[in-house]
């Protein structure tokens, strides 16, 4: 750990309506408290840069990419994806995924590394939804086309821009659990991998048994792993349907 860095992006913290549902707070504070918590050190914390233009090519379609930084995509797109259409909230979309995007590199090239803002998994690739601008993952995986890739996705929600945009991308393998009664509605399951919606309630011990026995199917090395570590499978959590402590 200590050869390792991981990345934020929580300065770019562009202020929402007080009734809002998104808790853009949270960013920074997942930093202080892992810094409090002697779980990192200032050392290894590294605020990310803005991702370049071209690898957001790489997932979504050159038309959306370019409406989006131009601010010119029609209101009825921005609408979907739940969070203002201006220059600082693209700005910070363009760092979160810079923070991704670093710490892919840095994981590769020491064994680990994190992102304290990222897996914009419901990102499309003609189109934004459920607060995400771009989706972090699909781009990093198609940067890494001659490695074998393992995304493990345990948010609440199904990553329904990975499944879509990785429907055809044989060198990865989707592993995503979530809750079936929750968003989006329509479901993306076409990519190669293991797709597990769970009833609302889901407790402890029937989630950690759907995840060991999913996990021990998988019948090969990869050489990345992509987590999305998902806090709000958490019981209480207000976008999520769980019950896991």
């Amino acid at each position: 750990m200590s050869r390792t860095s991981f990345f934020y992006s929580d300065t770019y913290n562009v202020g929402l309506p007080e009734a809002h549902r998104f808790p853009m707070e949270k960013y920074r504070m997942l930093r202080e408290s892992l810094l409090k918590r002697g779980v990192l050190t200032p050392a290894q914390l590294i605020e990310a840069t803005p991702i370049n233009q071209d690898l957001l090519l790489l997932a979504h379609e050159e038309d959306y990419v370019r409406d989006v930084l131009n601010l010119t995509l029609e209101k009825r797109r921005a609408k979907r994806i739940g969070l203002p259409l201006t220059k600082e909230m693209v700005l910070r979309a363009m760092v979160s995924l810079g923070g991704s995007v670093a710490a892919s590199n840095k994981a590769l090239e020491v064994g680990i590394s994190g992102a304290l803002s990222s897996g914009t998994h419901h990102a499309l690739s003609d189109n934004g939804e459920g607060f995400c601008f771009f989706n972090d993952f699909a781009v990093i995986s198609r940067m890494n086309r001659d490695k074998s890739v393992l995304i493990v996705d345990l948010d609440v929600h199904q990553g329904n821009g990975n499944g879509q945009i990785l429907a055809n991308d044989s060198h990865v393998t989707i592993v995503d659990i979530f809750c079936k009664n929750n968003y989006p509605l329509k479901k993306q399951c076409e990519a190669a991998g293991f797709f597990i919606g769970l009833d609302s309630g889901t407790d402890d011990d029937t989630y950690l048994e759907t995840l060991e026995s999913t996990l021990s199917r998988l019948d090969q090395k990869y050489d990345l792993l992509l987590y999305q570590a998902g806090v709000d499978v958490l019981k209480g959590d207000r976008f999520g349907n769980f019950h896991l402590s």
